[in-house]
């Protein structure tokens, strides 16, 4: 068995609490004014970064004077002693920056790790430090050039860049697909699917009670199949997704995405398709001089707040292309239905606008692709889902509330009403077939 010559990094930092529990010394750093002088003529903060530098020194030193007593002082109870310094480093706004580590070791010959020193250089300051700054545009190639502040920092090359990116794009990935939605209040869900460097994904958003949205979840397919959208409602019900919820779910008229929430949801499933791609797929199929007129038609068919006002507005736009195109007539009586649920379930004003479309999901699909206009090559494996699932995860951070949520209440008062409306019709249904039978 290999001897342990150190306590580990754990013990050192749960040690160094249990120091700071009992220490009420106050921790001073003396600066000569000529000295401050000359790191101001490099600026304000410059002398802020020297400050920072000589503070973790002393922190450091409080720490061992604490363990082993004050220098060059008798002390029977000593259970270890300095052994010098040696060369370390401490992380400070994403680089390496070098600074003397002391050394401890006790009376059995055991080195001592800093539990100070060991918070100073944690990787994890690194790396969400990197994955932040990447995130906002600057690239790894130009990383150092820009981030460096230090003439000696270290550790902030195009591939050590790249390594901690990979590193903590990789920890955002596992903890998105591993985040719990058990006690998560979820009244509206937008799934839809893009294409990401050639490759398809179906990516999920929730809306909560509150009106905060949060990434649920995503899959990565060759195309937006049902085998991907199962896995992808799945993984969701895996992690404590309620299917059986009554909820809305706004969907761009995808048909693997409606059969599939049918399997999942059942009579809990309110689907608005998206009236934003229902009128673009209809007029795709009329001439340039009639498109504008069909558009303008349905986009006021769709902001009636009356449902049978709005249905039958749609149904004269249909009785039109029946005697023009009846292609176009075909596209527009498919899911009509599904086009009219946020009327059905009474919402209105802007909370109707957010909810009747999929552009909420699409606008952070379009941040998403900007992120990537830098980016130059794809590997296989994970590389694309990390890079999606860190863009999203940093845009959840910056959403803010869906406008309009005042009438979520409201909307899920009569989400709950129509659930129990249809468990009762689908009763009525099941028993008048076992009395036939």
């Amino acid at each position: 068995m290999k001897k342990q010559y150190q306590n580990t990094p754990e013990e050192a930092i749960e040690q160094f609490w249990q120091l700071t529990e009992s220490e009420k010394r106050p921790i001073q750093i003396v600066f000569p004014v000529r000295e401050v002088a000359a790191f101001l003529k490099e600026g304000l903060g410059f002398l802020m970064r020297q400050v920072g530098l000589e503070f973790a020194g002393a922190v450091m030193e409080d720490e061992v004077e604490q363990r082993v007593g004050p220098r060059s002082q008798r002390n029977a109870q000593r259970k270890g002693s300095r052994w010098g310094t040696e060369s370390g480093y401490c992380i400070v706004d994403g680089q390496r920056v070098p600074i003397p580590r002391p050394r401890v070791r006790t009376k059995t010959g055991l080195e001592v790790r800093l539990g100070s020193y060991e918070l100073f250089q944690r990787g994890s300051l690194m790396e969400d430090s990197v994955w932040g700054k990447i995130l906002q545009g600057l690239t790894m190639r130009g990383y150092k050039q820009v981030v460096q502040d230090f003439s000696e920092a270290y550790g902030i090359e195009k591939s050590t860049v790249s390594e901690h990116f990979i590193s903590a794009s990789r920890k955002k990935l596992e903890k998105l697909l591993l985040r719990s939605l058990k006690d998560l209040p979820l009244v509206a869900m937008m799934v839809d699917g893009t294409i990401f460097q050639k490759q398809d994904l179906v990516v999920a958003i929730g809306v909560d009670a509150f009106g905060n949205k949060h990434v649920l979840g995503l899959e990565q397919g060759a195309t937006e199949n049902g085998e991907v959208v199962r896995g992808l409602f799945g993984d969701l019900q895996k992690r404590g997704l309620d299917f059986t919820q009554p909820r809305l779910y706004v969907i761009d008229g995808n048909a693997a995405i409606r059969r599939t929430l049918e399997k999942f949801a059942g009579i809990a499933a309110f689907v608005q398709r998206c009236q934003v791609h229902k009128i673009r797929n209809v007029t795709r199929h009329l001439t340039e001089s009639r498109a504008p007129a069909i558009k303008f038609q349905m986009r006021a068919a769709y902001t009636t707040t009356d449902y049978d006002e709005g249905k039958l507005a749609l149904q004269k736009i249909h009785e039109e292309l029946m005697k023009v195109n009846v292609s176009a007539a075909r596209s527009l009586a498919e899911g009509l239905e599904d086009t009219l649920m946020v009327h059905r379930l009474g919402v209105t004003g802007v909370l109707r606008q957010r909810l009747s479309c999929t552009n909420g999901i699409e606008s952070s699909f379009s941040v998403v692709a900007g992120s990537f206009k830098k980016k130059k090559r794809w590997q296989g494996g994970d590389h694309r889902l990390r890079w999606v699932a860190s863009s999203l995860i940093y845009l959840e951070g910056r959403w803010n509330r869906l406008h309009g949520y005042r009438q979520i209440p409201q909307l899920m008062q009569t989400l709950h009403k129509l659930h129990q409306q249809r468990r009762v019709e689908l009763q009525r249904v099941s028993t008048k077939k076992k009395a036939v039978a």
